[in-house]
């Protein structure tokens, strides 16, 4: 049986599905989207210490999986032992408004001006030049909250730390939370200087082909699902659906390059080539799924709270005079 031939975009041409960059208040859009994004953050952010410790281990010597890390950090560390880092990583909701409006942006100077309606294209183009600019501003912040939620994780056979566990040599005793940070940013450049901070290549080679991708599979799927949900199906539910269908999708195609970059940041690893062909070494195909079942549970719950939050954010944003064109 033949699928229904139609697009978002000609299922009810009265109503606008598609809100754009100049359609809403941006002070509303900007100002709910950090509360959003706070949120969202403080609620995923386990599983991002979960999964860079699965990922920075040697084969299974701490963790056998990911209930299995998550049990433990809980047994040895107690509930804090799950946020570590997160203060410092809270800067990326900076980064993450310098993402979006760059996406948003990019996306507008190519209808307007390139005449290029595909939203594949838009969204490729468009994901890539976001990540490139988030990235700029969040990758030393990122190196040192990394560091930081590798600190303290105990192997449980020995109830010992872990060699991994700390690897600048700081003294954690008698140390106030607040001031770990400060230690890990005296002592990454007392040892390497400003690259101490980067992994900013490492950084690029693995986020902006993703959000990329994600950002061109996102429609993608859309369409697909609209070819297969009825006309009356809410378009919220569609993009909500496509979303994690997308993180799914980016998830299993970059999961070798976010394991590499996880080590060069962590283990302060000069080389991209020479930090690759050690991880094949380790692993051998076992690169490939290394942290991608905590990396799967994280990326699609952040893409299904994202997408739901981005698209409901921007019609609470859109300018009454289109609010009545605007299908949930």
């Amino acid at each position: 049986m033949a699928l229904k031939q139609y697009t978002l975009e000609s299922v009810e041409s009265s109503r606008i599905l598609t809100i754009e960059w100049d359609m809403m208040d941006k002070s509303r859009f900007f100002t709910l989207n950090l509360v959003n994004s706070f949120f969202l953050r403080a609620s995923l952010y386990p599983f991002t210490v979960i999964k860079t410790r699965l990922q920075i281990q040697k084969r299974y010597n701490v963790y056998r999986g990911t209930y299995d890390a998550f049990k433990k950090i809980l047994n040895y560390e107690g509930i804090h032992g799950l946020y570590k880092g997160f203060w410092i990583n809270t800067i990326q909701l900076v980064s993450g408004l310098g993402y979006i409006t760059t996406y948003e942006k990019v996306r507008h100077i190519l209808t307007e001006y390139a005449n290029i309606k595909d939203k594949r294209v838009k969204g490729l183009i468009g994901g890539g030049c976001g990540s490139l600019v988030g990235q700029t501003i969040i990758t030393p912040f990122d190196v040192i909250s990394q560091h930081m939620m590798m600190m303290g994780q105990r192997n449980s056979s020995l109830i010992k730390l872990t060699e991994s566990s700390n690897t600048l040599n700081i003294d954690l005793n008698h140390k106030h939370r607040g001031t770990v940070a400060l230690s890990v940013v005296k002592e990454l450049y007392k040892r390497d200087g400003l690259k101490g901070f980067i992994g900013y290549f490492a950084s690029l080679i693995h986020y902006v082909p993703g959000s990329a991708l994600w950002w061109m599979f996102y429609p993608l799927y859309s369409e697909w699902l609209a070819s297969l949900l009825p006309l009356s199906a809410s378009h919220l539910l569609i993009y909500c659906m496509a979303g994690p269908m997308s993180g799914i999708s980016v998830c299993i195609i970059t999961n070798p390059v976010d394991v590499v970059r996880a080590r060069i940041q962590v283990q302060r690893a000069n080389s991209f080539l020479g930090t690759s062909s050690l991880l094949w070494k380790e692993e051998g195909l076992g690169i490939l799924t290394k942290g991608l079942s905590a990396r799967l549970l994280q990326s699609s719950m952040f893409s299904f709270l994202v997408v739901l939050g981005y698209e409901t954010l921007k019609r609470w944003s859109v300018y009454d005079q289109y609010k009545d064109q605007i299908r949930w």
